[in-house]
Formats: structure tokens, C-alpha cells, sequence
């Protein structure tokens, strides 16, 4: 039975051991060693970036690509369950990442552990069974990505939007966090915690409000959006949820604000 893009812990309990499953967590280490879903992996979000400053938040390299996913033990036929501590910016990373190697059997653990070990969902400590595997990424889809050069040339466009999930305060540019603080001109705010139900474990809220908050925002699907946070990784979730409504043309900036605020003659504008 095929899993949704987005998969509830009783979704997932009953397929625990399906080896044609591999559950992925982006949790702190800490938090992982405590407790986690039995049989899943540990991926330490930080090599889900490049680290190289002052964009240190771009796609690793196709061999960086390779050898995380061969040592999470990815196979071609692998149904990816991505779950983190926080929400799911690190999970829709993740699934981004994914996206852009060609893998696309994934789904999103909604809540995460939060959710799963608030509610009683069996946990373990012990080490992950699965073994390494030889993973190739043979090639990069540059579709999902966006770049720096690519957001300049449709800035003006009306058939363009950007979708900046950072705090109100990195937005209009009062904490800066880069060269420069403020946000691309015409960007449209909605935080990324904006899109959590607070009093469910962090799981997104109900999708008929969130398109209604991005409406508002015009923040509409017939739109190319490309979404962004300061590294893409709160903007995973942003553009998980874009995936997840149907938008067709929505795009993750992996350069985001360490790279356009950084940047020396990138327009930015500031304020409310």
C-alpha cells in the first residue's frame, strides 16, 4: 500500500518492519541516543548542507550526496519516513534533498518525535540494524533549487513570489544575522512555526488554513515561489508544504539570506 506524502505515527506503527521502509531521523544526536523509532537511522542534519561559508546552507556535492545516503543504507526502492525533534524543517530538508537527487518515494512524519513519543509510540535505544549501501546520485535535478542568479532575473515578475519563513525580525531587518539584514524586495512573510499546531505536538496545522494563511500572503499555486530561510533548513518545511498543497512550481533557495545578504550588490529593502 502506497504511504502519503505526509504520514501519521498510527500510519507508520503497523510498518515498522517493512524493510522497504527506512525511517530517518534529523534529531540532535542527544535527543536520538534517548529515544527513537525502532529500527530507524540517524542523520546528523548538518551534512544535509555544504558548510562552506559564506553559503554554507547550498547542496553538497554529488560524492558528499553519495556517501551520506549509502551509509543511511538508501537503495532505489526505499520508501524514505523523514522525522525530526523540531517540527519539520530538518525533515522537509531532507525530502528537498531528496527531490533533488531523483528519489521520490518519501513521506514526512508529521509531528515527528514529538508526536510519536508524547503519545506512547514504542521507542529504542538500541543501534540501527541497516546496513551501508552503495548509493548513487548520478545527477543533480536542479528543479526544485533556486539560485541567487535565477531570483534577480524575476524579481519583477507578477507570476513570481518568494516566500521568506525566517523570524518577523530577520525579515525586516532588525536582527541581522549577515552583511546585511532586511529581506529580498516583494518577499512575503509567513515564519516557518507559523505553519505548526502548537497544541499538537508540532504537527502541521489542518491544510485548508494554511493555504488560507498563504493566500494571504499571495502566496498562490498558479506562482513560481521559491522559499527561503538564512540556510534552508527552517524553509524545508515551507516548501515541504507547498509540495504537500500541489504546488507545481515551488522552489527551495538553498543560497537563502548566508548567501544574498552576504552578497555585495543584492537588493534588499527593510521595515514593516
Amino acid at each position: 500500500m502506497a504511504l502519503p506524502l505526509l504520514i501519521e505515527p498510527d500510519q507508520l506503527l503497523p510498518r515498522l518492519d517493512d524493510t522497504s521502509l527506512l525511517v530517518i531521523d534529523c534529531s540532535s544526536r542527544q535527543h536520538f541516543d534517548q529515544a527513537h523509532i525502532p529500527g530507524s537511522v540517524h542523520l546528523p542534519p548538518a551534512r544535509l548542507q555544504c558548510g562552506i561559508k559564506p553559503a554554507s546552507g547550498k547542496l553538497p556535492d554529488r560524492q558528499a550526496l553519495s556517501a551520506l545516503f549509502s551509509q543511511m543504507g538508501l537503495t532505489p526502492d526505499t520508501h524514505v519516513i523523514a522525522a525530526d525533534d523540531e517540527g519539520g524543517g530538518w525533515a522537509g530538508r531532507l525530502l528537498w534533498t531528496l527531490e533533488c537527487i531523483g528519489h521520490r518515494q518519501y513521506s514526512l512524519l508529521n509531528g515527528g518525535l514529538l508526536a510519536w513519543i508524547d503519545e506512547g509510540f514504542p521507542v529504542s535505544r538500541d543501534a540501527p540494524s541497516t546496513g551501508p549501501s552503495d548509493y548513487n546520485v548520478a545527477t543533480i535535478d536542479t528543479g526544485p533549487i533556486a539560485s541567487l542568479e535565477d531570483i534577480l532575473v524575476q524579481l519583477e515578475s507578477s507570476d513570481f513570489a518568494i516566500w521568506d519563513a525566517r523570524s518577523r525580525e530577520e525579515y525586516e531587518g532588525s536582527k541581522v544575522l549577515a552583511q546585511r539584514g532586511g529581506r529580498i524586495p516583494g518577499a512575503a512573510h509567513l515564519e516557518w512555526t507559523e505553519l505548526m499546531d502548537k497544541t499538537r505536538n508540532l504537527r502541521l496545522l489542518p491544510l485548508p488554513e494554511i493555504e488560507a494563511m498563504l493566500q494571504r500572503q499571495g502566496l498562490t499555486p498558479e506562482k513560481h515561489i521559491v522559499t527561503h530561510c538564512h540556510t534552508h533548513h527552517r524553509s524545508g518545511l515551507s516548501w515541504f508544504v507547498g509540495k504537500l498543497l500541489g504546488y507545481p512550481r515551488i522552489q527551495g533557495y538553498d543560497g537563502s539570506w548566508s548567501e544574498w545578504g552576504n552578497h555585495s550588490d543584492t537588493p534588499v529593502a527593510s521595515g514593516p
